[in-house]
């Protein structure tokens, strides 16, 4: 995704929960579960190349924004919003 067409489709989805970017605690997260994953033998959505070690290629499939997840962010009313990482990065 090209970052003109990026910020196009940011501008129809409005982030209103929580900061406008992913937080530090969301991205551990990410690359934590993503890095158990691969451990346990799933597929990479990246070519691996010369890397062995998951939390690296965990950490590459998020900021190539191959990975398909997104972020629920919640407040105490029970009010939520699920965000896809595109908007987040």
């Amino acid at each position: 995704m090209s970052k003109k067409s990026h910020q196009k489709v940011s501008r129809l989805f409005k982030i209103t929960i929580g900061p406008p970017k992913i937080t530090k605690y969301e991205r551990a997260r990410i690359i934590g579960a993503r890095a158990l994953q691969l451990s346990y033998g799933a597929p990479s959505f990246i070519p691996r190349d010369d890397l062995f070690n998951v939390t690296e290629i965990a950490k590459r499939e998020l900021y190539a924004l191959a990975l398909p997840i997104s972020i629920r962010r919640q407040l105490p009313d029970s009010t939520y919003q699920d965000i896809a990482i595109q908007y987040l990065l």
